[in-house]
């Protein structure tokens, strides 16, 4: 059985805790507790009975032991983004003190705490002429992106974010410190890669491949809002044939009425044509050119960059706020789905409690993994969709919820797996099982009875041990 509070934890227990510990142990009541248990999502809380905030990979081991000693579930917060199951009456295990990443330029790889952010490894691996396969923003943990699967801009050149994966630093549910990779704990390592997000262990640290990459062209076309349909369809014409150099997305964004906007988007809607070339800026901008010879656009963002600006293609938010996003592998691009999207995106009867749906191209490098070869299976997809709704109050959030559920029972067939990087909190967990493909999920199922039979560590993907 798990505890449930305090109540059962002597104080010299905690004291005892504390004095292993390199970080801090806080409990309720405590300086910094509320502070070091809240998420980037201010939507979403935590009441864990205690946090450590781990400075080192033995302050983690020293917290797994601690929980198992106490009988305490245990949650982890890397960066403090994608929540999971709340961690209530958990012990959670704060890794943001863990940012530290390392770039070695001869074998082009980086080493990278399992609390950094993908800024710690841009900063030094840009300036070395080398790019990780970060997402959308710099902002975000390298680890948590990467454990669910890692879709960015140059997924269709290099592949997922786990694909690039060499191995993992892992503390177990037993507290013990091991590595998986391709040679050593083979199947963790296979389950790590797209199905190890909080529920498996602790990554401490891991080691990734970097892709020589410098110069890019990327950024965004915007159109009138009014022209959504006309650019969804011939976005999907558009994207045929194209070399795996580009990897390009159509965007709907509801511009919020808030001075952080510029004043020109300002409580306007736009269709936006954003994404990255990996390669030649003049070839790039051959591609971009076909858009420019169809219709004006209102703005054309699309210009050549250093890697190290890849955060303006997206421009995703960098300060906490209140969100629900949600999001799906999408089989095609119908024009039944088109209109789906059209009628939520623009309902009749007032303004869509969306502020964006994003369809990105996907195929490439993602598409020529073999299914089986990590846990993560959504590899035959042409599409990936993402939803997102700012939920300023809890009335709100319940809205939002409705609404995106509604949004994808409509999409229907068109719709394939979940993608749980984009899904939290309670979506995310019923929609664990629905993201692999039976026989992955068995697999997955069968490793999580090798090293957590128990089920310690049940606060992010849902799965649940084979018995």
């Amino acid at each position: 059985m798990l505890s449930n509070s305090l109540s059962t934890l002597a104080p010299d227990a905690l004291k005892q805790l504390q004095a292993t510990l390199d970080g801090d142990l806080l409990v309720p009541g405590d300086e910094g507790f509320e502070a070091a248990h809240q998420g980037w999502n201010l939507s979403y809380h935590h009441a864990p009975a205690l946090v450590v905030k781990a400075m080192s990979a033995s302050d983690v081991a020293d917290a797994v032991r601690f929980a198992r000693e106490h009988h305490l579930g245990i949650a982890v917060q890397a960066t403090g983004h994608g929540p999971g199951r709340a961690a209530d009456g958990a012990l959670l295990i704060n890794m943001s003190g863990m940012n530290h990443a390392f770039v070695d330029a001869e074998s082009r790889t980086a080493w990278v705490e399992g609390g950094a952010k993908w800024i710690n490894v841009l900063e030094k691996s840009t300036p070395l002429g080398l790019a990780p396969l970060l997402g959308s923003t710099p902002y975000v943990g390298v680890t948590g992106y990467t454990l669910g699967g890692g879709m960015g801009w140059l997924a269709r050149k290099y592949g997922m974010a786990i694909d690039a994966v060499n191995w993992f630093d892992v503390v177990t549910p037993e507290g013990d410190l091991l590595r998986a990779s391709a040679n050593e704990h083979a199947e963790l390592f296979w389950a790590l890669r797209g199905g190890g997000a909080g529920n498996l262990g602790v990554v401490v640290a891991m080691e990734i491949n970097l892709y020589p990459e410098t110069d890019v062209y990327g950024g965004n076309l915007l159109y009138p809002g009014t022209m959504a349909r006309e650019v969804l369809v011939k976005f999907r014409e558009w994207v045929k044939g194209h070399p795996e150099n580009l990897t390009a997305a159509v965007t709907i964004m509801h511009y919020p009425p808030i001075p952080e906007v510029p004043e020109f988007l300002r409580g306007q809607s736009f269709v936006q044509i954003r994404g990255l070339y990996a390669g030649p800026a003049e070839e790039g901008q051959a591609y971009i050119q076909e858009w420019l010879d169809w219709r004006e656009p209102v703005v054309n963002m699309w210009r050549p960059m250093p890697f190290a600006e890849i955060a303006t293609v997206s421009n995703d938010p960098i300060d906490p706020l209140p969100a629900k996003p949600t999001g799906a592998w999408l089989r095609e691009l119908t024009d039944e789905a088109i209109d789906t999207i059209m009628n939520f995106m623009f309902p009749p009867d007032g303004p869509a409690p969306l502020l964006f749906v994003e369809i990105r191209h996907t195929g490439g490098a993602v598409s020529r993994v073999a299914k089986t070869a990590t846990a993560y299976s959504s590899r035959d997809a042409q599409f990936l969709l993402e939803a997102v709704s700012i939920t300023p109050t809890p009335e709100i959030h319940e809205i939002v919820v409705k609404y995106q559920a509604e949004f994808k029972a409509a999409l229907g067939s068109a719709l394939a797996a979940p993608y749980l990087n984009f899904t939290d909190a309670q979506e995310r967990r019923e929609a664990t099982r629905n993201a692999f493909t039976p026989e992955n999920l068995r697999r997955l199922q069968a490793v999580k009875a090798q090293y957590d039979a128990e089920n310690r560590f049940d606060y992010g993907f849902d799965v649940k041990p084979a018995k």
